[in-house]
């Protein structure tokens, strides 16, 4: 055994070991206002119990394990939120860690049935997770759509935005809670929007969030492979965000996809950044993609009979369904430091 090599596996398993209870205290000063207590200004452990109603002996705590993992800043017994930890820490911000921190619990909620799965080879529906892990998700993905979906996703696409602007219309498959589908009817008030999703909670939950905002789009329960095309000729654009992986049968829904468009109608395709071979994703980000996709993308895909894309398909493997599916025109339009952005015609 080398030595030095263990000691490095070490150090990154206690980092690991961490992490979770990490995920948890992150949760917790999210929902009991610690961290708006913070953003009020600097604070003793006092200080922060008296503002945020809670008790002292466990935010002393809190405080503690938190400045370690590096998520506060400690001087001289007050605690401060610098701009970078006020930033990652703010639900509104382009992060989310909060609700980040709450994915990894619901996560973790089903590591029992996970294990049953390994042993059974059976799959895991959306629909049979927490409705905390639905929620989750749609908030921690919910600021990387707000700041690239609307400003540099759609303008990449040829002629798009001057179609929704006139009027056209768009399909969100797999919509989720609508957060997506919720911004491309904002930002196009005179398009017709319409979200489908197989799980009727979350169909549900995008109805309501669009009410909220008061935007004109429907939802639908549909599934990918079998969402209706509109009355009228075909869809100008079709959408799916972080979602084709997941699917049973990802062939079967671009075919579905490339039948419901019209003769000029593009497809908008987001998801995870990855590279096309496991070299290429062995990285924190790569370690984050595929460890949700273990737990949720490939239990769903064998939920519905399929084979799994798995959260780390790359952008060769996702070219070439594509083309099989019968798209001519594929291109990556853009790139973020989380997604990977592919048009199909």
């Amino acid at each position: 055994m080398d030595t030095e090599r263990f000691n490095d596996l070490l150090e990154r398993a206690v980092a690991d070991l961490g992490a979770c209870p990490s995920a948890g205290l992150i949760a917790v000063g999210e929902r009991t206002g610690l961290f708006a207590a913070l953003r009020q200004g600097p604070a003793t452990t006092a200080e922060l119990a008296r503002r945020s109603g809670t008790a002292e002996r466990y935010v002393r705590e809190w405080a503690g394990a938190l400045t370690a993992g590096g998520y506060l800043t400690h001087d001289g017994g007050t605690y401060t939120l610098s701009p970078e930890q006020h930033v990652l820490l703010d639900p509104d911000g382009p992060v989310n860690l909060p609700a980040a921190a709450e994915l990894c619990l619901a996560i973790l909620r089903d590591t029992d049935r996970l294990e049953r799965a390994f042993r059974t080879g059976e799959g895991i529906g959306w629909g049979e997770h927490d409705e905390t892990l639905h929620a989750g998700v749609a908030a921690f993905y919910r600021p990387g759509y707000a700041q690239h979906l609307i400003s540099g996703w759609l303008p990449a696409l040829d002629g798009v935005t001057d179609r929704l602007r006139a009027g056209g219309s768009v399909a969100d498959i797999g919509c989720g809670h609508g957060a997506a589908t919720v911004l491309i009817a904002e930002a196009f008030p005179a398009a017709t929007v319409t979200g489908f999703d197989a799980h009727p909670g979350s169909v549900a939950a995008a109805t309501a969030a669009a009410a909220k905002a008061g935007v004109r789009a429907e939802f639908e329960v549909a599934t990918a492979a079998g969402f209706p095309a509109p009355p009228d000729g075909g869809y100008d654009l079709v959408t799916i965000f972080d979602a084709l992986h997941d699917l049973g049968d990802p062939l079967g829904a671009a075919r579905r996809v490339r039948e419901t468009l019209s003769d000029d109608g593009t497809w908008l395709i987001v998801e995870p950044l990855a590279g096309d071979r496991v070299e290429d994703n062995l990285h924190p980000l790569g370690r984050l993609f595929y460890g949700a996709s273990t737990y949720l993308c490939v239990p769903h895909a064998i939920s519905e009979g399929g084979a799994a894309l798995g959260a780390q398909a790359g952008a060769a493997r996702l070219t070439g369904l594509l083309a099989e599916a019968g798209f001519t025109d594929v291109r990556v339009v853009a790139t973020t430091q989380t997604n990977l952005v592919l048009s199909a015609r």
